[in-house]
């Protein structure tokens, strides 16, 4: 399926707005399970969107800039994995693969403009220390909106400029090269999850985690809803629990005056 002139200039309208969230972090739409909802009702599959933004929010759950490593940049990749997976017709895990160079682009973009603007921040120091708000804000929101204009871009060329070649490349791969695809986008909400986990986990809660790999793996589950409720419980119970528990050595005091 072709992506139209309007789709395109929907979409980087889109991309636009979720960018602005990406650089203040206000909202967190720029997330992929809320991009590709986007993306999906703009391309006309709802569906479509759902399912690649369950996918590819599993995967970019457990990833963050730290330092000077450079991830894929989630938002790029969920609003291409649904284009790709639109318009090459495509499973969503192959998808997922394919828009890792177009995430990785716009992540050394970011790089870049944060390199750039790094020599306005002692600007920016002296109008917090003079108390100039005006000039602050102002200075801050023009980077903000040049970055978010750049994701714009990006998607709009992308989804909508050169989608023929793209599309047509897709298309051009060899069936075991598809699937090496499909299988490798299949692996990646898995190594999401896993780095999650490495830093969240507890050792006390592991027994919970098999226990919903069993009840996902052996019952004839039709969705993952009952598993999503029992968990609930669990996480209820579990901070009911903690929250009734007596500090060791507190023994309630007495009421002194009030405090």
């Amino acid at each position: 399926m072709e992506i139209t002139l309007s789709q395109g200039l929907l979409l980087a309208l889109m991309t636009f707005i979720c960018g602005i969230d990406a650089v203040w972090e206000a909202f967190f739409i720029f997330r992929p399970i809320v991009v590709c909802f986007f993306t999906g009702i703009i391309l006309g599959d709802v569906q479509l969107g759902l399912a690649a933004g369950a996918v590819c929010e599993l995967t970019y759950v457990g990833l963050t800039t730290v330092g000077g490593t450079v991830p894929p940049n989630p938002l790029v990749a969920g609003v291409m994995t649904t284009v790709l997976a639109y318009t090459s017709g495509v499973p969503v895990a192959t998808a997922l693969g394919l828009s890792l160079p177009f995430a990785l682009l716009m992540q050394y973009i970011n790089i870049f403009f944060n390199s750039t603007f790094s020599g306005v921040m002692s600007k920016l120091d002296d109008y917090a220390a003079k108390g100039e708000t005006g000039p602050f804000v102002r200075t801050i929101t023009w980077m903000g909106l040049v970055v978010a204009l750049s994701y714009a871009i990006v998607i709009f060329l992308s989804a909508y400029a050169i989608q023929e070649p793209i599309s047509a490349f897709v298309n051009s791969f060899p069936a075991w090269l598809v699937h090496g695809f499909e299988v490798a986008g299949g692996l990646l909400p898995g190594v999401g999850l896993g780095l999650l986990l490495r830093i969240m986990l507890k050792t006390e809660n592991v027994g919970y985690l098999f226990i919903g790999f069993l009840i996902a793996s052996f019952l004839p589950l039709q969705n993952v809803l009952p598993i999503a409720i029992a968990g609930a419980a669990v996480a209820i119970i579990g901070y009911v629990n903690d929250k009734n528990k007596i500090i060791p050595g507190d023994t309630g005091g007495d009421n002194d005056g009030g405090i």
